[in-house]
């Protein structure tokens, strides 16, 4: 390779004027000098280098495309071949197949590069083998891949590079490769043949026979088995066939993948177990049915106390079905440190009437199953609460008094569980006003949902003395005090304080603002000055913060002749993604505005083309000119939101709102089965939450579904 001749080249593109993730592309020239060069250490340094800026997380940019022929010059000249041969696969993977964006070209200039590809397919080193294998299949050139794929399997030798041609052809042509993948599950090929065989099974769509079962239970574990392998994505096969299984979202595939989970979670190996778990957290989140079917393995689970750690987290999304697990976790959750707290942890999840009395007896030490205990206030049920236990409401009030105690997280969990306890945590009222200090934006509230009627005075006169000192916790003593007492004097003069243009708490000064109404109606120069500039640049706290202003204006004073126009102002945002939020904020104030609000609906029914805006941009357009609305158009709009899980929950107070009349015979049967299907509508937030939100939601599509019944 003439390397002078070949630097030339490359210094006569324009890189500087190319974008990659970070930027100009003009650093790519010295990545690939250095990929030419003498140091390994150097040549090492480049790769990491461009898979962090050509190929960042899997995206491509103009610059890649670019690169692409310098990558694979290098690559014939053998140098670093096989890195740059992945490194183009990835490229080719993160490419589209038409169209005329970076994605595109990315793509196209891989295929581009096909005759190198292919000719390395026999090269002599079988890693070479499988990383041209592998990138040609990314390419997804079918036509011109396949053939070779085919004559190369009929005298590869090498399992690993047996199982790259199966699986880049199960990639390439999944039903066509289906025969082939059957043939090779069978005990006369090697295991990493044989499990790539039977993901290509699953993705040729193959119904998940007893062969099938069999074949993956003997394999387990089967991880090792693809570590080696370029396919990321099938990097944890027992979970990726379960996943797949689910997802056919059928009686034969559910009982199937269940099935498998149920063997593989009553092995003997431990590792095979491990996997299995993992797998069976998978269903967890995605299948409805999980912690039913799943039941039944727990006894096997945790049948070896020294096995039982490894089960803690499935335990707890298991819940109460887990229960027959609570004798093993009871014993090792009255042990010492961590291992205990971990215990009392799941425990927390399976059985919370025999978890109290041990959280009770070391609070102090239990941080983690304290804190999966006030996860029942935000993860679990709507207005579920830990269980009230006498013995722990004891515990947190020794806890809160002891000297140099708890720090301002364990207080506000703690006072979290009394606020969620009421009235039966009345006791506590004098260690709860004592932290008031130590965490003011939390204890408010519990100080008012515990406070006895005889203890009102004396707690009112504290959280208003509270109000009136320091910006902090200063809104939330005043709302506690008007809770109480209904008194509002403390709680305009703290909304007053905190109208400060610009602020930290302007929109939450504004809601408590308007939740006062006309009564509020001093504190109405103080909003407007809070309004940001709209001929500058707002950051999203500050259109959220004018919305909550605009909406207080209305409540105030019932003229939309202010408040319209600063509603207008946010809707008139360029709309990127993360602005969504706000604009479903928007279009609900909007909609409390009702008709006087119509200047606004071309506005809102420009939010229609986004899932996430759709709902409040239908209950606004609903409430200020209904009739715009299209009622069978606008309930499948709202569908296609909810089976995203694009704000569902309003999509599905929407579809109530729009009535009976707006569902076709197809809507209600969408409807039924976002309620009664076994897929996980909500699949997205913190693992905890997923599965309790879901059914949360499954009980409002369920209601929603009687409502718009026809008679």
């Amino acid at each position: 390779m003439d390397l002078a001749s070949f630097f030339a080249d490359i210094d006569a593109q324009p890189w500087a004027d190319l974008q990659h993730a970070y930027g100009s592309a003009a650093d790519v020239p010295d990545c690939l000098r250095a990929l030419a060069g003498e140091s390994e250490e150097a040549a090492s340094e480049a790769i990491s280098e461009l898979y962090g800026s050509i190929l960042h997380q899997g995206s491509v940019y103009e610059a890649t495309a670019r690169a692409v022929p310098y990558l694979a010059r290098l690559a014939g000249a053998g140098y670093r071949t096989e890195d740059l041969l992945v490194l183009l696969g990835g490229i080719a993977e993160g490419g589209a197949d038409d169209g005329d964006s970076d994605e595109a070209a990315c793509r196209a200039a891989v295929v581009g590069q096909l005759p190198l590809l292919l000719t390395t397919v026999d090269a002599e080193e079988p890693g070479l083998r499988r990383a041209a294998v592998w990138a040609a299949a990314m390419t997804g050139a079918a036509e011109q891949v396949l053939p070779v794929l085919h004559l190369r399997r009929k005298t590869e030798t090498d399992p690993l590079v047996r199982a790259e041609l199966l699986g880049a052809m199960a990639h390439l042509d999944p039903s066509g490769t289906a025969d082939a993948a059957t043939a090779a599950i069978g005990a006369d090929e090697p295991g990493e043949v044989r499990i790539v065989a039977l993901l290509a099974c699953v993705d040729g769509g193959l119904p998940w026979g007893p062969a099938h079962h069999a074949a993956m239970l003997s394999l387990l574990p089967v991880n090792d088995l693809v570590e080696g392998r370029l396919d990321l994505e099938r990097n944890e096969p027992l979970q990726y066939v379960v996943e797949e299984l689910l997802r056919r979202d059928t009686d034969a595939d559910r009982d199937a993948a269940y099935t498998l989970l149920d063997g593989a979670l009553r092995g003997a190996d431990s590792e095979a177990r491990a996997e299995a778990l993992w797998a069976a957290e998978t269903a967890c989140l995605l299948s409805r049915s999980a912690p039913e079917r799943l039941a039944g393995a727990v006894e096997a689970m945790v049948a070896d106390p020294a096995d039982a750690p490894a089960a803690y987290s499935l335990l707890a999304k298991l819940g109460v079905r887990a229960a027959a697990a609570a004798p093993v976790l009871a014993r090792l959750a009255a042990g010492e440190g961590d291992p205990a707290d971990r215990a009392l942890e799941a425990l927390v999840a399976v059985a919370p009437d025999r978890a109290a009395p041990l959280l009770a007896r070391d609070l102090g030490r239990r941080p983690r199953a304290l804190g999966a205990a006030c996860g029942f206030l935000f993860g679990g049920a709507a207005g579920a609460s830990f269980t009230y236990d006498l013995e722990l409401l004891d515990a947190i009030r020794t806890r809160l008094a002891e000297v140099g105690g708890p720090g301002a997280d364990e207080v506000v969990r703690l006072v979290n569980l009394l606020g969620a306890w009421g009235s039966r945590a009345s006791a506590a009222l004098p260690e709860l006003s004592a932290v008031l200090p130590l965490c003011p934006g939390a204890v408010p509230k519990a100080l008012v949902a515990i406070c006895p009627p005889e203890h009102r005075g004396t707690t009112a006169e504290l959280l208003t003395a509270a109000a009136r000192t320091g910006p902090e916790g200063r809104l939330a003593a005043a709302a506690a005090v008007r809770e109480l007492t209904g008194e509002t004097g403390p709680l305009r003069a703290a909304v007053a304080a905190r109208l400060t243009p610009g602020g930290p708490a302007v929109r939450e000064a504004a809601s408590l603002a308007a939740g006062l109404g006309p009564e509020a109606v001093a504190l109405v120069p103080a909003l407007r000055s809070a309004l940001s500039d709209r001929a500058g640049d707002r950051n999203i706290p500050q259109m959220d913060a004018d919305v909550e202003i605009a909406a207080a204006l209305w409540r105030i004073t019932g003229d939309p002749e202010e408040a319209v126009p600063v509603l207008a102002g946010v809707l008139a945002e360029v709309q990127p993604m993360w602005l969504r939020w706000t604009f479903g904020r928007a279009a609900r104030a909007a909609a409390r505005i009702g008709g006087a609000a119509r200047p606004l609906v071309p506005a809102l029914e420009g939010l229609l083309t986004e899932p996430m805006q759709i709902p409040s941009a239908v209950l606004a357009l609903h409430a200020i000119a209904p009739e715009t609305l299209d009622g069978p158009r606008t309930a499948g709009l709202l569908l296609d939101a909810a089976e995203q899980d694009a704000d569902a929950e309003t999509a599905l107070e929407a579809l109530v709102v729009l009535g009976p009349d707006s569902l076709t015979e197809d809507g209600r049967r969408r409807l039924i089965a976002l309620a009664e299907r076994d897929l996980r509508v909500r699949a997205s937030g913190l693992e905890p939450g997923i599965a309790p939100a879901d059914e949360r939601l499954r009980e409002q599509a369920r209601e929603a579904a009687r409502t718009l019944a026809k008679p």
